[in-house]
Formats: structure tokens, C-alpha cells, sequence
């Protein structure tokens, strides 16, 4: 008897102290295993949720929102672009009204409207529209205006104009690994077509 009560006690402790953080920092642990040591991606990704939803739990939205930013860039990796595209647009508009994190919400508008870019050129003119309207500051943002000269290339299906506009955007603001797999992917678009002409 003495030993449960005992466990009550610590279990009661633990949840004093956050059970949900404490879960939800396990969760990061085992999904940083599967990402670094056994790159099993789909399985990192399941940990990331479950971290994401202990951390809601504990209305630690800045934790969360790091966690579902690891799904989106992943979930965009393995091309579920619809999945990503709902996390980016979440986590931005979060963060859009925060003075502090105003400007990574540029960031995730931007990687938002590339995932819409690989599924369909209309759509990201669109997305791109709405992001505007919703967060005019990202409409003088370097990104935005990278989108916007990315698009006019590729609705003439000019390849050169493409790449040109991502290096002047690169020699300024290096691209990460993930951007360069989005872009290149957006541009096997443009030479599949303009291939055949």
C-alpha cells in the first residue's frame, strides 16, 4: 500500500510540473532518433504531431508551432504539399499579429505559397493574393517579390528568367536545402513544357 501511494505522489509531481512538456519533450527526443540516427522520416514526423498536441495541452504555442514546422517541412519533402500548406498558412497567421514574430511569418507565407506552386500555378497566384490581403507586410517582402517574378516566368515558361530570379534572391539571402528541393521541383515544370515547344 505504502509504495502506491508513493507513485501517486510522483505521478502527481510530474503533473505539477507540466506532464504535458515532459511528454511532449520525449516525443521531440525519440522523433529526433528517427530523423538523425535511423532516418525514418514518416515516423519523425508522427512524434513532431504528438509533441505539437502536448504542447497545445500546455498552451505552449511556441513550442508547438516549432514542432509543426518540422511536420510541414517534411510533410513537403514527401510531397504531401496539402498537409504542409495547412500548417504553414496556420502557424502565419499566428504569428503574423505578434510584433515579435512578424517576420517569420514572411517566411511561412513564402513556403506556403511554393508548396501551392508545385501542385498548381493558379493556386499559388491566389494564395499569393489571400497572404497579401491577410499580412500586407509580406507584400514588400523579398519573397513576395521573388514569387511574383517566379510565377510571370513560368506562365511564359522561360527557364532562364527563372533561375535568374532565384540567384539574385540567393546572393542575398542564402537558400537553405528544403528551398532549393522546393524551387528545383517548381522548375522541372517550366523545361518539362518548354521542352516540347
Amino acid at each position: 500500500l505504502h509504495s502506491h501511494s508513493m507513485l501517486d505522489q510522483n505521478t502527481f509531481i510530474l503533473f505539477l510540473q507540466g506532464r504535458f512538456t515532459i511528454a511532449a519533450k520525449h516525443h521531440i527526443t525519440i522523433a529526433e532518433i528517427y530523423e538523425s540516427e535511423l532516418v525514418d522520416i514518416e515516423k519523425a514526423v508522427a512524434h513532431f504531431e504528438q509533441a505539437a498536441d502536448y504542447y497545445k495541452g500546455e498552451e505552449s504555442n511556441s513550442s508547438a508551432n516549432k514542432c509543426l514546422l518540422k511536420v510541414a517541412a517534411y510533410a513537403a519533402q514527401l510531397e504531401q504539399y496539402q498537409k504542409a500548406i495547412e500548417i504553414y498558412e496556420q502557424v502565419g497567421t499566428n504569428t503574423m499579429d505578434n510584433p515579435l514574430l512578424k517576420y517569420s511569418a514572411k517566411e511561412y507565407f513564402f513556403k506556403a505559397a511554393l508548396c501551392h506552386f508545385i501542385v498548381d500555378e493558379l493556386n499559388a497566384k491566389l494564395a499569393l493574393e489571400k497572404y497579401e490581403e491577410m499580412f500586407p507586410a509580406f507584400s514588400d517582402s523579398r519573397e513576395c517579390k521573388l514569387l511574383k517574378k517566379l510565377l510571370e516566368a513560368h506562365e511564359e515558361q522561360n527557364g532562364e528568367a527563372y533561375t535568374e530570379a532565384v540567384k539574385e534572391f540567393d546572393s542575398i539571402s542564402r537558400l537553405d536545402q528544403w528551398l532549393t528541393t522546393m524551387l528545383l521541383r517548381i522548375k522541372k515544370s517550366i523545361h518539362g513544357e518548354g521542352d516540347l515547344k
